[in-house]
């Protein structure tokens, strides 16, 4: 679990493909406590918290650009 501050560091394009392998996680973990393989379903909610961080960091650049201009 990254933190707030090492998700800043990285570059849009580094967070969106964090964002893209969040989510292929997320997929998988859920398909996993679906089949019975995986047990920790409060990884679920983890990996939609870090998405959620990854998303806001991205949203804050994003006003932040529209201010700029």
């Amino acid at each position: 679990m990254e933190k707030p501050e090492k998700l800043r560091e990285l570059t849009d394009e580094e967070l969106k493909q964090k964002e893209r392998e969040l989510k292929r996680q997320l997929f998988n973990v859920r398909f996993g406590v679906a089949t019975g393989q995986q047990d920790n379903t409060a990884l679920i909610g983890q990996l939609k918290r870090q998405i959620a961080r990854v998303k806001t960091i991205l949203r804050e650049r994003q006003l932040q650009r529209g201010r700029a201009q």
